[in-house]
């Protein structure tokens, strides 16, 4: 397909949000799903249960936070109501809650314990509510319903402090004598920006969207820039999760939604957002934790595989830590986040390129490479107007040992980079290719298949949309087994 740089110019003038930008450097956080399902081994509640199985003997939220803080996580996202319609926080809007549960004789607030221990362990803390209310009789009546559900999302918007995620999805089943409800969206997402501005309306919502499926299942390009027409296609019923299923939830990215922000994909396109991924999964198969599990927790490998194509592929990842009817994260689950931790701070705490010398020829005056080792976007790299191709070059007075190199490009000036190499000295003036890439985005994680030892290592911009940025630039040597 012939370039047509008016299209090009036209895709990278679509810039993320400040809120964006911030939940993007988030990268990494958690999901925890704890409710009455906890209790009855179930993944979707039927609104019935009694308030009574809600009784949690040892519940310690700040063993969550602690546990996702020693895993690298920056934040937990707590599921405060789910389908069942059973809320962690004593509202004033319904009986089926907390309030009336055993757990601290009706006085306890799961919400504002869980966010009391974000704040302690320096996570943001970020509120799912279903949609979907099982209980709620008023489920399926139009404006009544939706008067109720706006008036819980303001109770959780307004009682316990920052909110950096507002995590809707899109399940949609039928209320009483089968009637259905039609969600007020636009109303859930006006309430959200003025009650918390700086929360992200993520999956359901018009600023991080879904990657596509619940196995951790990454793209090999991952755009931010896609057509505005797939913020609302989660929200339609006929596309939204309907049952409980182990296949669903293991349902991998396929060919027919591979592409959603090349050229090719946007060539008739002209309606275009910022919608950055989010991969989301669970350490287990379900979402809720079942004893049965217990040894089908995802080991490190995956982890690390899962962390690197998502946080390093130009999305986000959230994982879900379900805590035990107990009220504490099992110590299967905890073991694996948190040598997943280990990795993440180990990997990448020294960045060799910050003891290279940067060269590049391609620089506009005044934005060269000196800045790429230190991160944000106050200097970076560019080249000047209707230049597409660029090469940066970090050399060593000594051989440096290499196995992952990490780029990040300037999005506040939007998404450009369509395809680029890491290539390093041959040994006789020339280059030796070491990785072949296409989007960077926020961040591009680059694993090198095999340590390499090089004295110059040079990131070449084969193509771009307009003029190519680069914000950081970071080498880093191998970490345990590599």
């Amino acid at each position: 397909m012939a370039v047509n740089r008016d299209r090009d110019a036209l895709y990278a003038s679509i810039h993320p949000s400040e809120r964006q930008i911030a939940y993007q450097q988030t990268e990494f956080y958690g999901f925890i799903h704890f409710t009455v399902n906890t209790f009855t081994d179930r993944e979707w509640g039927d609104g019935t249960e009694s308030e009574a199985v809600f009784a949690p003997a040892s519940l310690d939220a700040r063993q969550w936070a602690r546990t996702a803080r020693d895993g690298g996580m920056k934040g937990l996202i707590l599921t405060c109501k789910h389908h069942d319609g059973f809320c962690l926080w004593p509202s004033a809007l319904t009986e089926h809650s907390v309030k009336n549960s055993p757990y601290k004789e009706g006085r306890g607030d799961v919400v504002a314990e869980t966010a009391a221990a974000c704040a302690e362990y320096g996570l943001k803390f970020g509120v799912y509510l279903s949609p979907w209310d099982r209980n709620n009789p008023s489920y399926g009546t139009g404006t009544p319903y939706n008067d109720y559900f706006i008036g819980q999302l303001t109770e959780l918007l307004t009682n316990y402090g920052e909110v950096f995620s507002v995590w809707f999805d899109g399940a949609c089943g039928e209320g009483p004598d089968g009637r259905r409800q039609v969600y007020d969206w636009d109303r859930y997402y006006r309430t959200v920006r003025a009650l918390q501005p700086g929360a992200c309306i993520c999956v359901c919502g018009p600023d991080i969207r879904w990657c596509g499926n619940e196995a951790g299942d990454t793209r090999p390009s991952e755009w931010s820039v896609v057509p505005r027409r797939l913020c609302r296609a989660e929200t339609v019923e006929a596309k939204s999760q309907r049952e409980d299923s182990a296949a669903f939830r293991q349902r991998c990215i396929t060919s027919s939604d591979m592409d959603l922000g090349s050229r090719e994909a946007l060539r008739q396109e002209d309606d275009l957002i910022w919608y950055p991924a989010e991969v989301n999964t669970s350490i287990r198969p379900g979402w809720f934790y079942h004893a049965a599990e217990d040894d089908q927790v995802k080991g490190f490998d995956v982890l690390r595989r899962i962390y690197l194509c998502s946080v390093g592929g130009n999305a986000t990842f959230l994982l879900n830590l379900p805590p035990d009817r107990n009220g504490l994260i099992h110590p299967a689950d905890a073991a694996s986040l948190t040598e997943l931790g280990r990795f993440v701070r180990g990997a990448f705490r020294d960045n060799l390129a910050q003891r290279a010398v940067f060269t590049a020829a391609d620089a506009l005056e005044g934005f060269g490479p000196d800045g790429l080792t230190q991160p944000g976007y106050d200097r970076y790299f560019r080249t000047a107007e209707g230049v597409y191709e660029a090469r940066v070059d970090a050399a060593w007075t000594e051989p440096q040992r290499i196995r992952y190199v990490v780029l990040q490009e300037n999005i506040r000036l939007g998404q450009r980079i369509e395809r680029f190499d890491v290539v390093c000295d041959d040994g006789q003036g020339g280059d030796r290719l070491l990785y072949s890439g296409t989007t960077v985005g926020y961040k591009r994680i680059v694993e090198l298949p095999e340590t390499a030892l090089v004295r110059r290592l040079s990131v070449i911009i084969r193509d771009a949309r307009v003029f190519p940025t680069l914000a950081f630039f970071g080498a880093y040597g191998p970490y345990g087994g590599d």
